[in-house]
């Protein structure tokens, strides 16, 4: 029997049949079927993490109004130091279930070992910087509202931590998904996030035996469950004989990881930067706007939270099916993953929409901030399955490691249209102009997506069999 992943003590290993079992449903089954049964496992563990950032908003406006909002000032910073892990996840996604989908599970194996050592030498370095520019990045760069400073810098210290623990599992969990496995992983990760719910009450509002931390105690509930993601994940590529350790990169595995991995970290971190340079803009309208920003977007992943959950369902058989030929049936994946997708997300809104006041009253029952948050969703939920059809361009892109349409698009999305026109808008209107810009990036970026996604010319393998050959320590 051939093995799937390979050391040099000649150590456990993974069949062959186990893998091939889920590349058979996955090239050659009903799509819609495969779709949802890839997707639902991540899907339920995405519902659960937006259950659990609704809890997390809610008991931090319960410790104080302003308080759920430093979050949301800290995350698009977080995004931009997980720029880097970005590329990784879309090179590891790529390869190895393009590897699969030929069959040859040595070189797979061999790119497994290399996306874990990168991102374990980067989640390092980049966790490290975050902890020793927030001050100035806070305070200069961001500019966040005095009331909520000191709040905003306890928070980003604890989640600099976070980093290093969010590379590592992201790393194992791609390994996992690109094999078809998106079950057990989303399983542990439900677990972890489930331990941070519980925990969450305790620590942000100091139920006994615990002291009141607010933010910190968010922040820490948020280390506690990447930890156990870490850990768990790494046990289970042990019972599948997964032993990938650190490992020398090689040229050629350097070369390829560039040109597919550098269009998504430019417009990762353009993206980043854009958010950044949003918040910046919200900041300087004052503490309503801002609070009304950061109810208004929990609302919205409510809306969405089917979204995150099935875009990576995509990516797997869409990479899988490149590399076995089938060019046509990638090309259909794509589509029908569109119209399930937008399907869902429309119906959410339709969900949402009503209840959209009683949802931010449960947060504030400041009227000006309530106000301001309905306005900011008036224009927001209806473009949300617009944004889904971006987001499966996006998995188009990483599933075949064409990457740099999807990339000009969201740095255009981002830049032109939000940050660009949102600007101009907010000298006449106000922050609506900005809350209007966020609203045609969607329409615009999801309506492109789709036309790029029917037409053009992406469904195309980016590797071949024995493209490159490195050994593993």
């Amino acid at each position: 029997m051939k093995n799937f992943l390979t050391d040099e003590g000649g150590s456990e290993r993974v069949s062959e049949s186990r893998i091939s079992s889920y590349r058979e449903e996955i090239v050659n089954g009903p799509i819609i079927k495969t779709f949802f049964k890839l997707g639902i496992p991540p899907l339920i563990n995405q519902l659960i993490a937006v259950a659990y950032n609704v809890l997390d908003a809610l008991w931090l406006s319960i410790y104080d109004d302003l308080a759920v909002s430093v979050p949301r000032q800290v995350w698009p910073v977080i995004f931009l130091f997980n720029a880097p892990m970005q590329a990784l996840v879309t090179v590891g996604m790529s390869t190895i279930s393009q590897y699969i989908g030929m069959k040859d599970y040595r070189e797979a194996s061999v790119s497994a070992s290399k996306l874990l050592t990168m991102a374990l030498s980067l989640g390092m370095a980049l966790s490290i910087s975050l902890f020793s520019l927030r001050s100035f990045i806070f305070s200069q760069v961001v500019r966040t509202p005095e009331e909520i400073v000191s709040w905003v810098m306890d928070y980003s210290a604890i989640m600099s931590v976070n980093i290093l623990l969010t590379y590592i599992a992201f790393s194992y969990n791609t390994v996992l998904q690109a094999i078809g496995d998106t079950k057990r992983p989303a399983i542990i990760n439900a677990f972890a996030i489930s331990i941070n719910t519980v925990l969450d009450p305790f620590l942000v509002l100091g139920i006994p035996p615990f002291p009141r931390m607010g933010v910190i105690g968010a922040a820490i509930t948020d280390v506690i469950g990447s930890s156990i993601s870490s850990i768990s994940l790494n046990l289970l590529l042990r019972k599948y004989g997964l032993r990938a350790g650190i490992t020398s990169l090689g040229g050629d595995w350097i070369k390829l990881s560039i040109k597919i991995g550098l269009p998504v970290f430019i417009m990762a971190s353009m993206n980043s930067l854009a958010f950044i340079a949003q918040l910046r803009l919200v900041n300087a309208f004052g503490i309503i706007a801002v609070t009304a920003y950061s109810i208004g977007f929990i609302v919205a992943d409510i809306a969405d939270a089917a979204l995150f959950g099935l875009v990576s369902a995509s990516s797997i058989m869409i990479g899988q099916n490149l590399g076995a030929g089938n060019r046509n049936r990638a090309k259909e994946i794509s589509l029908k993953a569109s119209a399930s997708v937008f399907s869902l997300l429309l119906l959410g809104v339709l969900i949402v929409y009503p209840l959209r006041i009683q949802i931010v009253r449960a947060f504030t029952e400041d009227p000006s901030i309530i106000g301001e948050t309905d306005s900011f969703l008036n224009y927001l939920l209806p473009t949300l399955p617009f944004f889904g059809l971006f987001m499966i361009g996006m998995s188009a892109g990483r599933g075949s490691g064409r990457t740099l349409v999807p990339t000009i698009l969201g740095i255009f999305r981002l830049w032109v249209v939000r940050i660009g026109m949102g600007y101009l808008l907010s000298l006449y209107i106000g922050v609506a102009g900005i809350w209007l810009s966020i609203s045609l990036s969607n329409l615009v970026a999801g309506v492109t997506a789709l036309i790029w996604l029917a037409r053009g010319n992406w469904n195309r393998a980016v590797i071949k069999r024995g493209e490159f050959e490195v050994s593993t320590t």
